[in-house]
């Protein structure tokens, strides 16, 4: 396990991170982490790890582009002194170049995006012990698709990032194409982008992955 007693672990992104998290930011009782990945991630690490006191934050906005996170990255990241830094961002930027095509002000090309998420990396990567970056996506396994063809470009900047500066990566959108293999986006999320509580369960358990998560481990006797 990377996370060490006492760690804080901040969430940024957009609705997938949020799901009706507390804004700006979102910890501590109740429903503030909101019904996603954060929340699950949080009830397995406490689950499995209750000698470990983690302190789990939230800073997903719906609707938030790159350029909407990077904007607001020093307030609800940077200034909480984190410890653990995850980024998921994208999915807005590239959706807003299909639902609105004659908008091009909400669009984030990918030149920007790379610029935008390498600017994120930077301004925390020699303050905390380590950076993950979870791609965007869209559940959706047809390459050939007009949004997950783009989707893709996005995905490899997120790749290129992480092995340029050290970064835990994990690759949403393998991990939604490899399941939608069995079972269609739609028993995850009608819009191919909200995932239900299976969807979040997948990026959660792709996340802790990453982590050393060991499913055996239970200091309860």
């Amino acid at each position: 396990m990377i996370f060490e007693h006492m760690d804080r672990i901040v969430f940024a992104g957009d609705s997938v991170t949020s799901m009706e998290s507390d804004q700006p930011v979102g910890e501590g009782l109740f429903d503030s982490l909101g019904k996603g990945y954060v929340r699950i991630i949080e009830n397995m690490l406490s689950a499995y790890y209750p000698e470990l006191f983690l302190r789990i934050t939230n800073s997903g906005t719906g609707g938030n582009t790159s350029t909407d996170l990077l904007a607001r990255f020093d307030r609800d990241v940077v200034d909480l002194n984190p410890d653990w830094v995850s980024i998921c961002i994208g999915i807005n930027d590239v959706w807003r170049q299909f639902d609105l095509p004659a908008f091009p002000d909400t669009h984030v090309l990918p030149d920007e995006y790379e610029k935008n998420v390498e600017e994120m990396i930077l301004k925390v990567k020699n303050k905390v012990k380590g950076i993950f970056i979870l791609s965007p996506y869209i559940i959706e396994p047809n390459n050939d698709d007009m949004m997950r063809s783009k989707m893709n470009e996005y995905v490899a900047i997120c790749k290129r990032l992480s092995e340029k500066h050290e970064c835990i990566f994990v690759d949403f959108q393998e991990m939604y194409s490899d399941y939608c293999k069995i079972r269609h986006s739609s028993s995850i999320a009608w819009d191919r982008i909200h995932p239900n509580q299976i969807g979040a369960t997948l990026m959660a358990r792709a996340f802790l992955e990453k982590c050393g998560f060991d499913y055996l481990h239970n200091t309860i006797v």
